[in-house]
């Protein structure tokens, strides 16, 4: 696969045309979402390269790495509004913990007990957890609106769930 993509990255280079966008977001906007295959940020919410920040992680945590990227976006890049984008559907609401620690300990025989992989039960409190978290930093402008949504990935749309 890596050399179907190198292949499709000489044709890519050969029209490239985003080399003079600027590095801050020209929306001034930063989003969380889910690393999931089928969340195309970009087209679902109406955006073009160089118009936000994305940050993705699998169920689209504020984990501390995705907070520090909204520290420097905010503080150093001028981001002014964040949205937080879970889904359904989600693989993070398939699985517990501790089973597959277990898993892993087995089939890689190292101890995985200081892992964290963050599986959720309830896709809306974990929105409104993750808008909580990102709300609580004193390191994001308390004037900055945050939004918590769910992306519906058997029809397209976007619900929002809380803002702060």
């Amino acid at each position: 696969m890596y050399e179907e993509c190198r292949k499709a990255n000489v044709e890519y280079a050969r029209t490239f045309d985003r080399s003079k966008l600027a590095m801050p977001p020209a929306k001034h906007l930063a989003i969380v979402a889910c690393m999931d295959a089928r969340l195309t940020v970009e087209e679902f919410l109406g955006l073009r390269t160089g118009d936000a920040h994305i940050i993705r992680n699998a169920g689209g945590l504020a984990t501390e790495d995705a907070i520090r990227s909204l520290i420097i976006s905010t503080h150093l890049l001028g981001t002014r509004e964040i949205i937080v984008v879970n889904h359904t559907d989600c693989g993070m609401l398939t699985f517990q913990e501790d089973a597959v620690r277990q898993q892993l300990r087995e089939k890689f025989g190292a101890d995985a007990a200081g892992l964290a992989l963050m599986p959720f039960s309830d896709l809306h409190a974990n929105v409104r957890e993750q808008v909580r978290k990102i709300r609580e930093c004193p390191f994001i402008p308390k004037e900055y609106p945050i939004f918590g949504t769910i992306y519906h990935v058997e029809s397209g749309e976007l619900e929002e769930v809380c803002r702060l």
